[in-house]
């Protein structure tokens, strides 16, 4: 994504655009921003990770050609779509289009969009502080809670994931993804740290654990639903929202962690939000950390 031409650095996935799609908000994932809506949603090639069960490697871990679309005209297209909140940075890394994505989002909040990263969160504080002004929601993929998973499947670290969500916390609306993987980052023990350290930063943070499925150079077998289950419990016993993806048949549900009502009810991509008064229970009156 980057080269040395006569000693500087250039960006050469700068304004190309490989991927682009309405999605529904629900598909980032984030429950809790704007719950039922649409999102435009755009990437380009390259990552700064290299997760060897990277499901979108194609425009991940190789070079794509593209048409040039500068920050106004991806903007002025998301602009043009129906019943479209903001836009997205999604599908593949956009840390890695770092100065695009930047400048996209200061464009985006010119006109009044909702801004979203989807992303693994493998920044340095410096350049993360820069764009957070600009960001509306994240989610962030902390993709296990040991360095030792970072080191050997991902090639990164733990440590500045764990920063980048403890940061963003202090700024914007945030969700955090595990993509439980079989044999690798499954242990019961582990997975209780990573709900800990969540819990310890805010326990209304939702948490996503995703169902793992072979891809790319990884051949484990699929997540074990049992595995997902016991996951899901573990983590209810620390956060007030914990959701399963990739799995049909889970309760998705958004449910008061106060008295119980039912607030959003989700059905695969049919999102419907019947409990909530503005962002308030309708039942109990509290305050619930959606924002719609």
């Amino acid at each position: 994504m980057r080269k040395n031409i006569n000693g500087t650095l250039v960006t050469e996935n700068y304004g190309i655009i490989t991927s682009v799609a309405m999605d529904p908000i629900e598909k980032k994932p984030l429950y809790h921003f704007y719950p039922g809506r649409y999102i435009f949603s755009v990437g380009t090639y390259g990552c700064n990770l290299k997760c060897k069960f990277c499901q979108n490697w194609e425009i991940a871990h190789q070079k794509w050609e593209g048409d040039y679309i500068s920050p106004q005209e991806l903007i002025a297209a998301a602009k043009r779509q129906r019943d479209n909140i903001g836009i997205a940075f999604t599908y593949n890394e956009p840390l890695i289009w770092y100065e695009y994505v930047h400048d996209g989002l200061i464009e985006a909040k010119k006109e009044g969009l909702k801004t979203v990263l989807v992303t693994n969160g493998y920044i340095n504080l410096e350049p993360l502080k820069k764009i957070l002004p600009y960001v509306d929601a994240m989610n962030i993929d902390v993709k296990a809670y040991t360095e030792d998973f970072y080191k050997k499947i991902v090639g990164g670290g733990l440590e500045p994931v764990l920063k980048t969500v403890e940061e963003v916390s202090k700024y914007c609306h945030v969700e955090v993804t595990n993509l439980v993987v079989t044999d690798l980052n499954d242990k019961e023990e582990e997975i209780e740290n990573l709900v800990k350290w969540l819990s310890q930063i805010d326990k209304n943070i939702p948490l996503h654990f995703s169902r793992y499925f072979p891809n790319y150079q990884m051949n484990n077998p699929a997540t074990p639903i049992a595995t997902l289950q016991k996951a899901y419990e573990i983590g209810k016993k620390y956060l007030n929202f914990v959701f399963v993806g990739n799995v049909l048949g889970f309760d998705n549900n958004t449910h008061c962690p106060y008295c119980g009502n039912l607030l959003v009810e989700r059905q695969n991509w049919y999102v419907n939000v019947k409990g909530l008064e503005g962002n308030k229970c309708k039942k109990c009156g509290n305050s619930i950390n959606i924002i719609r």
